[in-house]
């Protein structure tokens, strides 16, 4: 009897049998069920879609015409500049400081451009950054964001902060560093705060359910849990300490592995989310909820050096992040193929086995999952788009618009 993955190997071989692999295709009806489902999950706290997760203007616009999603969290200045001058949103907040000093000079001389995209900002250092770029009373008002480190210190007393969980960000963590920085930016001319954003990576980024790993799994959760509640009152002191200083319009928070509990936080009035519009394979370990995976590449068989063994053309994509095997891309389709532990995946070839390697023969396909959603878009200029048994349409990439922002 044929399973539901045998099932959707049959409709992707059979929309595609068009194309010559490599190539990516996104499910769209996989991409609108997970889309509804962050938004149900959002405990009614608008949706910011994070464009790295899906590097694909058309993907954004899809999104963001459907209830709950508004704005966009950009990677880069330059990227922001773009998606809001080609029409993707009017409302961008640059997830990152920059330093892009072209960038800067763009949207200082664009009143407009600079009504519609906010600055990250940490430090006075950024501020002074901006000011040597364009002088404050020869630019437009700049709307800035200010971020609180969310990650976790547990003892940091009597450790010196030494023991660190989470991703090294913002150098501002407290409520009281968080109100001198809001100051600060207040004292400024040229400069506006508008927002606040704590992005608590080690809840939202770090599955707490690594496969056939039991002890792991329970001491991420043990770690998540207390981290939770550690961020809940710090960020809430912060949010209070820069009231003081600015009218906040919004607090951003989280990311699609925490969407329901991030909204929890009464602090918080706006969520970034985006990987979970792909579900990668990264996301396979979390037990709150699990995307339905809806981008594949495809690979061609090009070889049988073995019994057992299929060569595949090409393959390499791997995530970023820790070198390990959670990053490399996942054979999905047919069930039941591995890559090799010596090879791994390739630059120009990728050897898989597994029982479903003797019935595959040159010319076939193998369907891979990227590990994180938005990288597997750097390696192909287009996605074909299905509905049902059927590609509707195909669309460029971020690199397929010759546009390579990081």
């Amino acid at each position: 009897m044929a399973t539901e993955r045998d099932l959707l190997r049959n409709r992707l071989d059979e929309a595609t049998a068009h194309l010559e692999p490599p190539f990516a295709v996104v499910d769209l009806d996989a991409f609108g069920a997970n889309a509804r489902a962050m938004v149900d999950r959002s405990g009614g706290r608008p949706l910011r879609i994070a464009s790295k997760s899906l590097r694909c203007r058309a993907l954004l616009r899809r999104a963001l015409a459907g209830p709950g999603w508004h704005g966009a969290l950009a990677y880069t200045l330059a990227e922001a500049i773009w998606l809001v001058r080609s029409g993707v949103t009017d409302d961008v907040l640059v997830g990152y400081p920059s330093a892009d000093r072209q960038a800067l000079a763009q949207l200082a001389a664009d009143p407009e451009l600079a009504g519609r995209i906010c600055l990250m900002v940490d430090s006075p250092a950024q501020l002074d950054l901006v000011d040597a770029v364009a002088a404050p009373d020869s630019r437009a008002e700049l709307r800035t964001c200010l971020e609180l480190d969310a990650s976790w210190r547990p003892l940091a007393d009597s450790l010196g902060g030494r023991l660190h969980i989470g991703v090294r960000r913002s150098p501002v963590r407290s409520a009281a560093e968080a109100g001198a920085l809001a100051a600060a930016i207040g004292q400024r001319p040229g400069f506006r705060l508008v927002g606040l954003m704590a992005y608590e990576a080690q809840i939202a980024g770090l599955g707490d359910a690594p496969p056939r790993q039991a002890v792991r799994a329970a001491t991420i959760r043990l770690l998540q849990r207390r981290s939770y509640r550690e961020l809940l009152h710090r960020r809430a002191a912060a949010v209070a300490a820069v009231r003081e200083h600015a009218d906040l319009e919004f607090v951003n928070g989280g990311g699609t592995g925490s969407i329901a509990l991030t909204a929890a936080d009464p602090a918080v009035t706006e969520i970034t989310a985006g990987s979970g519009l792909y579900g990668p394979t990264l996301f396979d370990a979390y037990r709150s909820w699990r995307p339905r995976p809806a981008a594949f590449f495809a690979l061609p068989v090009v070889r049988r050096p073995a019994p057992g063994v299929v060569t595949l053309l090409g393959g390499g994509w791997v995530a970023s992040g820790p070198a390990d095997p959670t990053r490399l891309p996942t054979p999905w389709l047919p069930p039941g193929l591995r890559l090799t532990g010596t090879e791994g995946a390739g630059e120009v070839q990728t050897p898989v086995t597994g029982s479903p390697a003797e019935s595959l023969r040159v010319g076939d396909r193998v369907w891979f999952r990227h590990a994180k959603a938005g990288e597997l878009a750097e390696h192909v200029g287009e996605l074909h788009l299905l509905e049902s048994d059927r590609v509707v349409d195909t669309v460029p990439t971020y690199r397929g618009e010759g546009r390579a922002f990081l």
